[in-house]
């Protein structure tokens, strides 16, 4: 029986190989969801996760996928936005999905605040194999790993985005150096930032008690400092475009009954499934 992190390794795998090998499939959807930056700063990133979901749901056969809903994500223990479920081993995990300008990435929140305390328990330096794993293998750090993160980072100015999965195995295994740094930078609240033996950034955790907010505390990297630590699912950056069309249909459909919105559904549907005919992909089941 596959473990979670496995069925979530096997999974970008799939996606990694999918995107391959129908690159227009995933740059029809990231153009769509990130034509409503047109609408909103922060729309695009609540359409991701309904997107991405349908994606899975369309395209990845062996795979079913369900939203979990901003209620339900404030009422869970751990970060989640999307639930995955492999049918050929029955198994379920749960993705976070975060869309990011290129540059400092939220790895985790750090709820609990519990990260940055116990960091500081060991002073403004951590060295040595046997102090670091002392760190990762307290339950401070129980979720460094655990955390199914499936970043959309964009560069709004060259209009393209690039699917980067953190390595998070690769940065504990490299971690060399843990060092205490003080706000600077336009940071207001002091860090600990993790380092590899070249000197290398790979991560940090930022302040964290009840003072900092949710953007100033928890576990981060930058997507720009820390290349090393990531793969790309979608092979590097892909190009996409605003879709002006699909503003218009938002505000059709807003303002129409849900009985235009039925008739509009079974054209959608039907576009999909002339995508799917011309990737030679295998309809799972009817939608």
């Amino acid at each position: 029986m596959k473990t979670t992190q496995e069925a979530y390794i096997d999974f970008i795998k799939r996606l990694t190989h999918l995107i391959s090998k129908n690159p227009h499939l995933i740059t029809v959807t990231l153009s769509n969801i990130f034509t409503m930056r047109l609408i909103g700063n922060k729309t695009h990133g609540d359409l991701a996760e309904i997107a991405i979901s349908e994606f899975v749901n369309q395209y990845m056969y062996d795979f079913r996928s369900t939203h979990v809903g901003k209620d339900l994500y404030r009422a869970k223990e751990h970060e989640e936005d999307i639930r995955i479920t492999n049918e050929i081993h029955n198994i379920d995990f749960t993705i976070s999905l975060k869309a990011y300008g290129d540059g400092p990435l939220q790895l985790s929140t750090d709820k609990n605040s519990r990260m940055f305390p116990r960091l500081k328990k060991e002073g403004k330096v951590i060295t040595g194999r046997e102090a670091i794993d002392a760190v990762f293998d307290d339950p401070a750090f129980s979720e460094f790993g655990n955390i199914n993160v499936l970043p959309l980072i964009y560069d709004e100015k060259k209009k393209r985005c690039n699917m980067m999965i953190f390595d998070f195995v690769r940065a504990r295994e490299n971690t060399h150096e843990i060092r205490y740094e003080e706000s600077g930078a336009g940071r207001t609240h002091p860090v600990f930032r993790f380092y590899d033996k070249s000197g290398s950034y790979i991560c940090e955790v930022r302040y964290g008690d009840a003072s900092a907010n949710a953007l100033q505390r928890g576990l981060w990297t930058n997507t720009k400092n820390a290349l090393d630590y990531f793969t790309s699912a979608t092979g590097g950056w892909i190009d996409y475009s605003d879709n002006l069309l699909l503003v218009k249909l938002f505000s059709h459909a807003l303002v129409s009954t849900a009985g235009g919105h039925e008739k509009a559904l079974e054209i959608l549907k039907a576009d999909i499934q002339s995508q799917k005919d011309k990737s030679n992909l295998r309809d799972r089941k009817a939608k």
